[in-house]
């Protein structure tokens, strides 16, 4: 978990977050790729948490999910999904929380993580 922190806070110096030029239009596209394991239309947790009002909301406090031992003990540093967060666990999921059980590699193309963003900005 130190080496998790550490990485973390070597990628909040350079993260760039969504922006105004960041497309929820292409975000919506994008978030295709997260939609078999995530849902946004409602408070339904799938294989991975419900993503609905993610953007604020603290790590691993969505009621009935089943987190890693990993993302709890992230979640109890009080670390919350904001913008820069989002970023950064976007980039390289694993980089962040080492033991996360989510698969996905992360988005390799800084808009298309500015975008999805966007996107999950807009699912309140």
């Amino acid at each position: 978990m130190k080496l998790s922190l550490f990485v973390f806070l070597a990628l909040v110096a350079v993260a760039n977050p969504a922006s105004a030029d960041s497309d929820a239009d292409q975000g919506k596209q994008i978030f295709k790729k997260c939609a078999a394991c995530h849902s946004v239309a409602d408070r339904t947790n799938r294989v991975g948490p419900s993503l609905l009002g993610v953007v604020g909301r603290r790590v691993a406090s969505v009621t009935n999910f089943n987190y890693s031992d990993s993302m709890k003990e992230y979640g109890a540093t009080g670390a919350v999904w904001d913008e820069k967060t989002l970023y950064l666990y976007l980039t390289d999921p694993k980089a962040i929380v080492a033991r996360t059980k989510m698969a996905f590699p992360g988005l390799e193309e800084q808009s298309d993580r500015a975008n999805l963003i966007a996107f999950l900005n807009t699912a309140k």
